[in-house]
């Protein structure tokens, strides 16, 4: 299987240098290093299949806090990465266009499908804000558009929600990122009623866990949090700037991307310290780091030293 380059790889990070997962800090992803604190789960929801009621309650969830219009159609999912390997299939393969450099799990997936990467084309995927460097787009014209907001919901004033009554429109959301419950596995896609409609079919029944159900209903009814959680994030993601003294590119206030002399040999630099980020095989001098938390602070600190 070929290997697709994105975030994480702290287990090879450990085998090379040392120490197991416990001892690292893993500034490579874009993951908000403070959860939602989980709720008190009943116990059906690990025991029963997943029922209609709590379906229907996440999607009136999901509905109410991305304000979703009326006419679109919402799909929840075990993942945003299980939307993106499945959307390709929505489509006869054609050309599609992927502005990069970007999250490349887009273009894995509509490649493995038969998809042929292009301008002016049949399909157009835009990551919004992009990733890595935190570009906001307004517009990509085509008959079949995905618009990929995993990292939207820091600034949800930005999000192109609007759109998704459209047709032939899809708007991914993810669940891991700004809620920083990566392992509970929860996306969503809303759009296209028929494209949504075709894309739970090949999902199949109960695709989302009755935990997963509790959970994320309960986190996208808490406005509360999500709009405290915003605030921290953008003072944390000031104060990570100011730590690392590099000059800034892009990013958005879960990770920032900064351009440094070598970032291979400052990743090098910071895994000797047990710290783990981001570097790009089309950059030799951008570095990404995601937020620290805790005693975080100080162990950047003193690695950057």
């Amino acid at each position: 299987m070929q290997e697709i380059d994105h975030g994480g790889g702290l287990d090879a990070a450990a085998q090379r240098y040392g120490g197991g997962r416990a001892d690292w800090l893993d500034l490579s992803t874009g993951i908000n290093p403070r959860p939602y604190p989980l709720p008190m789960l009943p116990a059906d929801a690990w025991t029963a299949l997943p029922d209609r009621a709590a379906a229907e309650a996440l999607e009136q969830a999901a509905r109410a806090f991305w304000r979703v219009p009326d006419g679109a159609a919402v799909l929840a999912a075990p993942g945003a990465s299980a939307l993106i390997a499945r959307i390709p299939a929505l489509r006869p393969p054609g050309r599609v266009s992927i502005v990069g450099p970007t999250y490349n799990e887009h273009a894995h997936a509509f490649r493995a499908a038969g998809w042929e990467i292009a301008p002016d084309a049949d399909a157009a995927v835009v990551v919004h804000p992009n990733n890595p460097d935190g570009r906001l787009w307004r517009n990509a014209p085509a008959p079949f558009q995905i618009i990929d907001e995993s990292f939207c919901d820091i600034c949800p004033e930005e999000s192109r929600i609007d759109l998704a009554a459209r047709p032939g429109v899809i708007v991914l959301k993810s669940f891991g990122k700004f809620w920083g419950l990566a392992g509970l596995r929860l996306g969503f896609s809303i759009g296209d009623p028929e494209l949504i409609r075709r894309l739970a079919t090949m999902l199949g029944p109960w695709p989302v866990s009755g935990p997963a159900l509790a959970i994320g209903t309960s986190a996208l009814n808490d406005v509360a949090w999500a709009q405290e959680t915003r605030t921290r994030l953008a003072r944390d993601a000031a104060r990570l700037d100011a730590l690392v003294g590099a000059r800034v590119v892009g990013g958005t206030p879960l990770f920032r991307l900064y351009e440094v002399d070598d970032a291979a040999a400052w990743q090098d630099r910071l895994a000797r310290h047990r710290i783990w980020t981001r570097i790009f095989p089309y950059s030799r001098t951008w570095l990404r780091l995601g937020l620290p938390d805790g005693d975080g602070w100080d162990r950047l600190e003193g690695a950057l030293r």
